[in-house]
């Protein structure tokens, strides 16, 4: 190949990943940045990409520059091409330098990652996060105790510590916005810290494959300021602060539609479905509000949904999505608290 053809391979090469890397570095690929640690792990992933793209064009260049100048001509089909013996200082270069790019990105990623999971401060705020087919839970913890809830509430500049569990399946709690996401297991406590860094509402999903209601495993996290934080937890503190156990009075259908039960592991409805009067907009299971409007349901109905949910199946929905174990982990009071509570906030007499 003649030195002309070089210098051509090589001008190709250079104006194409300049381009390609500010087309790359143009795009918006992720969500806006919600937390301390998203700068960073977006900084990465540009300086994966001001290294890949070269590699790219370099490699698909010469590809194509190969098959075009070496192509097979007409009267050649029978022909054997000139033995070639190779290079071994080539073979050597192509190999010692990719070497040093993925060291050196490797490094790069585990002082990242060593960076980003150091250890929480002192005083950092602790939110045991369950996951279960198909929704998600949280427990904050306060100075007044445990506040469980079905949507996710922070404080904005405040360091926060996420203890993930799984109550069944292996589930994948992921904030786009905050860009890291752990894996939730059965059996084991998974964690990560950041802090969160824009106000706003964002969305919380599961990442890894965990059933036919994983598309729909979805929650979200809102930011607020220090002062309407401790409005709203000083809120959900007084209604979580009857015990489940004494289901009956006022308030536990609420509590059980909001927060669910910890103790016996009944999962919060409002995790999965929205309920104008509780303030949920969950949207893996219907959307209570209409669909019960909608079909006028008694008590009676919406007692039976709950108990049997396999029954009879909302359209656009599947079967297995909502759990079908509400009869054993909840007592006859619970369910008929619950049951009260949904029928007359739909009703509109809560």
């Amino acid at each position: 190949m003649t030195a002309k053809n070089w210098i051509v391979l090589l001008a190709i090469i250079v104006v194409a990943s300049v381009i390609g890397i500010v087309f790359m570095l143009a795009l918006s690929w992720f969500p806006e940045q919600g937390s301390n640690v998203a700068p960073e792990i977006d900084t990465f992933w540009d300086v994966l990409v001001i290294v890949s793209v070269p590699i790219f064009v370099a490699v698909t260049t010469v590809m194509l520059f190969s098959i075009w100048r070496w192509r097979q001509r007409p009267g050649e089909e029978d022909l054997d091409g000139p033995p070639i013996h190779g290079s071994t200082k080539l073979e050597v270069i192509w190999t010692i330098i990719p070497t040093i790019i993925i060291a050196a990105l490797t490094t790069y990623a585990a002082i990242l990652l060593v960076d980003i999971q150091a250890a929480p401060a002192k005083g950092t705020r602790v939110v045991n996060v369950n996951g279960v087919q198909f929704a998600w839970d949280f427990e904050t913890q306060t100075a007044d105790g445990p506040v469980k809830t079905a949507k996710l509430y922070l404080p904005i500049n405040e360091p926060v510590k996420f203890n993930v569990r799984s109550k069944d399946v292996i589930h994948d709690f992921w904030v786009p916005a905050f860009r890291l996401k752990v894996d939730a297991v059965p059996g084991i406590t998974t964690s990560y810290n950041l802090t969160p860094t824009k106000l706003g509402t964002f969305d919380v999903v599961c990442a890894e494959l965990c059933g036919l209601g994983h598309a729909y495993m979805r929650q979200t996290v809102t930011v607020l300021t220090a002062e309407r934080y401790a409005t709203m937890m000083a809120k959900l503190t007084k209604a979580s602060g009857t015990p489940v156990a004494a289901a009956g009075g006022d308030g536990i259908g609420e509590q059980l539609f909001v927060a669910g039960n910890p103790a016996t592991g009944a999962t919060a409805c409002g995790a999965c479905h929205t309920l104008a009067a509780a303030g949920t907009t969950g949207v893996t299971g219907p959307n209570l509000d209409k669909e019960l409007k909608a079909d006028n349901a008694s008590a009676a109905d919406i007692m039976e949904m709950i108990v049997d949910p396999n029954k009879e199946i909302a359209k656009g929905y599947s079967k297995g999505i909502m759990p079908a174990n509400y009869a054993t982990t909840m007592t006859k009071a619970e369910l008929d608290a619950l049951t009260k509570y949904i029928y007359e906030s739909v009703q509109g007499k809560g």
